[in-house]
């Protein structure tokens, strides 16, 4: 059911309205991975990686409300809740406990790089029938781009690259 009428015909808006879906599962989640892994990051990085961290966060949940008032402008009901995110997130989950500041940054690389591949297949996928949600999705993985090459940067200043 739907109660708002999207201008969009029902096959793009079928198309458009799980890509964003999709889209906000994933950062959904990506803003709860970030947020444990800053509540728990210790060792000698801990301040550059734990501020690094509330920035990923702080995208994802900016980037989230835009996909998610998208979506309800198009006529589909976003789902960001819990058991929705739990069952179709394309993130691994985050080990229990501390993480080693090393850990914490191999986490975001791992995480950013899952939701980005997804990300990017989303963008294909609604460049015909919605531009406008394309260029939404571009901004978006823009951004999250950004913070995958920040975190690749801190890998490899701590040798680990």
């Amino acid at each position: 059911m739907s109660v708002l009428k999207s201008p969009l015909p029902d096959e793009s808006r079928r198309i458009v309205g799980e890509a964003l879906q999709g889209a906000l599962v994933d950062l959904v989640d990506l803003s709860l991975v970030a947020k444990q892994v800053h509540w728990t990051v210790v060792g000698p990085r801990f301040r550059s990686v734990h501020l690094q961290l509330d920035e990923v966060v702080d995208t994802a949940r900016l980037h989230m409300d835009t996909v998610a008032e998208r979506a309800s402008a198009i006529g589909v009901a976003p789902d960001g809740r819990a058991e929705t995110v739990a069952k179709s997130s394309g993130i691994d989950t985050v080990k229990e406990g501390w993480s080693e500041d090393v850990d914490a940054v191999r986490t975001l690389i791992a995480a950013l790089a899952a939701v980005v591949a997804r990300m990017r297949q989303r963008i294909e996928e609604t460049a015909e029938p919605d531009p406008v949600t394309q260029d939404i999705l571009i901004g978006l993985t823009r951004d999250l781009e950004k913070h995958h090459w920040m975190f690749q940067a801190e890998n490899v200043s701590a040798g680990q690259g």
